[in-house]
């Protein structure tokens, strides 16, 4: 599966923006889709995951339920619907696919082997 994120922008503090991830191939509900991110001098980082089938919803600790994400498999989309941002989310935002993928692994970028080639989301204060 191919994969391209976009969406990014320039938002005020506060604002909200939603992120894009796009998906060609086949049998794309097969693939937990998650959205990682990665700031400046900073180790990437997990952000969200949505699983194959059910659908079930990953996010990570520091999103305290400002962010949302969402799939339209019909439409090979995920999407990330981010509100309230900080400056401190300023980073670039790629979308990644792992098929089949284990509950355990979904916060894990090493098992992901479809990469999108990121969005840059910069807040400012």
């Amino acid at each position: 599966v191919q994969l391209q994120a976009s969406g990014g922008g320039l938002v005020q503090a506060g604002g909200s923006r939603r992120l894009s991830c796009s998906a060609s191939g086949r049998f794309f509900i097969n693939y937990t889709v998650a959205w990682f991110r990665q700031a400046p001098g900073k180790a990437r980082e997990f952000v969200s995951a949505v699983k194959y089938g059910v659908g079930t919803l990953y996010y990570g600790d520091f999103v305290k339920g400002r962010f949302t994400i969402s799939r339209d498999n019909d439409k090979k989309m995920v999407y990330l619907q981010m509100n309230a941002l900080e400056p401190e989310d300023t980073a670039v935002y790629y979308c990644a696919a792992a098929s089949f993928l284990h509950d355990d692994y979904y916060g894990a970028d090493q098992y992901y082997n479809f990469w999108g080639q990121g969005t840059q989301v910069t807040v400012s204060s």
